[in-house]
């Protein structure tokens, strides 16, 4: 039987009614963001250069937001663990992970399968800072330039290994890089960690290898092992006497461990610009901004769009070169 005009227009005005408190409870709960802890998911071990960014300007954004912020380490699975966990969270804001080019770049070339999806399981809230890397090589050796490792390698077509802190992580893909531009042939020996490669760089164990200054710090400035150029645009701040690939001749060779923040896709825009707004003001609180650059981060804080635009770029770099050199981790 079909409902009388008055039913009808009771039924959609209770439609109406419902949908319009759904749309002031949503816009309510994103105005009160946050009312509750966040949990801010970290795929690697602590210690490390994501763990060190996430407790330094998690404290910072803590105090910016009144609630606390808790650093949850998930290492495992070439930080597929704690990507995958934070897919599966709820698109609240309440959950928020730590996600280098390893984790939304790399990994979705490198595996074919993926227990995640990037692009379609995350949300970019703002690139945090960028680990730039830098070309090393033990105290012993005879290389005092990169161009003279380039030559030495060059003479030795393959008798020269290099070391990473694992495969598929942004150290052992620059050096891939390189070996590209200069037409290279070298044997990657990867390692659990940047921490035990540089110990064997600088026993003299393996000759080279790709480091970010944060990982490589202590060693360099001990004379432990001995930088030759920086994968950079510009030259670092740290590093003032060390030349970029670029004024060598190798304007291509940029590699950067680039570490962001991003959500669970689904996340209301009005928390994701709320994140956005508070953690990149902790990035630019000049306290943090200093200790981020002490301790080797360019500290960055963009938009998620301008995120996102980078992201896009860099999987079109990179997913060349790991496709063209068919390398696989499956």
């Amino acid at each position: 039987m079909r409902p009388s005009q008055p039913a009808a227009l009771f039924a959609a005005s209770i439609v109406s009614v419902t949908s319009m408190a759904f749309a002031a409870s949503a816009a309510h709960a994103a105005d009160s963001y946050p009312t509750k802890p966040i949990r801010w998911i970290v795929p690697y071990a602590a210690g490390g250069g994501s763990d060190f960014l996430a407790r330094t300007i998690g404290q910072g954004l803590s105090a910016k937001i009144g609630q606390p912020v808790v650093v949850d380490n998930k290492p495992g699975g070439n930080t597929a663990i704690g990507a995958s966990e934070t897919a599966r969270s709820p698109a609240d804001g309440y959950t928020v992970l730590s996600a280098d080019n390893g984790t939304l770049v790399f990994n979705p070339v490198l595996y074919k399968t993926l227990s995640y999806n990037p692009t379609r399981d995350l949300a970019p809230v703002t690139l945090i800072g960028r680990f730039p890397m830098i070309l090393v090589v033990g105290p012993g050796s005879t290389a005092k330039t990169a161009q003279e490792f380039i030559a030495q390698v060059k003479a030795a077509p393959g008798g020269i290994n290099y070391g990473s802190a694992g495969a598929g992580s942004p150290h052992h893909l620059a050096m891939e890089l390189l070996k590209v531009e200069a037409h290279l042939t070298m044997t990657h020996a990867p390692y659990r960690g940047a921490g035990p490669a540089l110990s064997d760089v600088a026993a003299g164990q393996i000759p080279a290898m790709m480091v970010d200054f944060a990982a490589g710090a202590g060693f360099i400035k001990g004379g432990k092992v001995r930088p030759l150029a920086v994968a950079n645009p510009t030259r670092l701040a740290q590093l003032p006497d060390v030349p970029t690939f670029a004024e060598l001749g190798y304007k291509n060779v940029e590699a950067a461990a680039l570490v962001g923040m991003v959500v669970p896709a689904g996340t209301p825009p009005d928390v994701i610009a709320t994140l956005n707004k508070q953690v990149v003001a902790s990035i630019k609180d000049p306290a943090i901004n200093k200790k981020l650059v002490d301790f080797g981060v360019e500290p960055v804080g963009n938009s998620p769009t301008q995120y996102s635009d980078l992201l896009r770029a860099e999987s079109t770099r990179w997913t060349k070169l790991i496709h063209d050199l068919k390398i696989t981790l499956d």
